[in-house]
């Protein structure tokens, strides 16, 4: 089996019934299912959900995005070997935990298959709610020019590239574009404060300003949770990205769910713990793919620069990164997957002859 052989590049083209386009992100595909699937299912699986909630089978692939871009390899290879069964498995172990120590359910209602979730639709909270235990990465640039005020929090002066944060710091972004905002540009991604939330609660999705502090509490539970586990295996949980919304449970309940994943190598910084206190950093993260973008190709700014994003897009698409670098990639993701969930991770020979027979036999989903 060749490498591009061994990866999940492609994964809107299964066959599952379903009534609306298959909406395809970066990473992931969903397959929204017909009303009649979703109330079969959910009263054959005995799903804690309403019994009209509309429910989506998920597929991860093996592609890589970075800078907003899908990247390639040499030999026709479109993404990285073992990335998707590794996120998935990440996510699912994280999942697992937060729910066992009683902190939120996630939108995920069942695992047929390594790349794949049923899940159920959830109403997000359009907020990407970021947390930092390091000062690196985007924060570190910007305050290495000067900025001081992060969604704000105002940081002091005399702080050093990586080092530790006196304590947590919720540095939350939109999610998509918000409109009607005071002071808050309508485009993707930009940093709001904590009172812009509470000052347009409709607007970001939260149905009060106690469901802001539940989010908060979330967030912050959520990181410690996965921060001392990564501290049991030698590593540093730097930094991360939550994604919440709001679902409905067979009684009726509204609450607050983590959804999309958490706790990965692409939604994360993760660091060596013995090589940081020796004073290096070695990245367990995507964002040692980032690096590799930064200084492969002569012009950095590119990849940084948002009014050069056709010309980030142009890089994508023209280019075949090295393969090592694609392989390098692949097992800080299997490994980093490995030492969390204590689990080998089993490249597939054909994940998408295996994903469409096990929901073909469990689920009847096959067209």
């Amino acid at each position: 089996m060749s490498v591009a052989q061994s990866v999940l590049a492609v994964n809107d083209d299964l066959p599952i019934r379903t009534q609306l386009p298959v909406h395809s992100g970066k990473v992931r595909s969903v397959y929204w299912l017909s009303p009649e699937d979703s109330a079969r299912l959910i009263a054959q699986k005995g799903y804690d959900v309403a019994p009209d909630a509309p429910l989506a089978v998920m597929v991860i692939s093996d592609r890589i995005s970075a800078f907003d871009c899908i990247w390639r390899a040499e030999g026709d290879v479109r993404g990285v070997p073992g990335k998707g069964a590794a996120l998935n498995a990440i996510s699912n172990h994280w999942f697992r935990l937060f729910k066992a120590r009683g902190l939120a359910d996630s939108h995920i209602l069942d695992i047929p298959h390594p790349f794949v979730w049923i899940v159920q639709k959830a109403r997000p909270v359009m907020v990407e709610a970021i947390c930092r235990a390091y000062i690196t990465g985007s924060m570190w640039r910007a305050y290495s020019k000067g900025e001081r005020d992060f969604c704000g929090i105002q940081l002091p002066e005399g702080l050093a590239a990586n080092q530790k944060l006196d304590e947590l710091l919720i540095t939350p972004s939109t999610k998509g574009v918000i409109r009607g905002v005071a002071g808050v540009p309508e485009a993707d991604d930009v940093n709001v404060t904590r009172q812009q939330l509470l000052d347009n609660l409709k607007v970001f999705g939260f149905r009060s300003a106690t469901d802001v502090d539940l989010y908060e509490t979330l967030l912050k539970q959520g990181f410690g949770v996965i921060s001392e586990a990564l501290a049991r295996a030698g590593q540093l949980f730097v930094d991360t990205k939550f994604e919440f919304g709001y679902v409905t449970d067979s009684k009726g309940t509204e609450k607050l769910i983590y959804m999309d994943e958490v706790g990965t190598p692409d939604s994360s910084r993760m660091w060596d713990a013995a090589e940081y206190q020796a004073g290096r950093i070695v990245e367990n993260s995507k964002e040692g793919f980032r690096q590799f973008l930064l200084n492969h190709f002569p012009d950095p700014d590119i990849m940084l620069n948002k009014d050069r994003f056709a010309e980030r897009v142009a890089l994508a698409r023209d280019n075949a990164l090295p393969l090592q670098s694609f392989m390098d990639l692949s097992n800080t993701y299997t490994s980093v997957a490995e030492k969390i969930t204590g689990q080998p991770i089993v490249l597939s020979d054909n994940p998408k002859a295996e994903i469409t027979q096990v929901l073909a036999d469990q689920f009847d989903l096959i067209k």
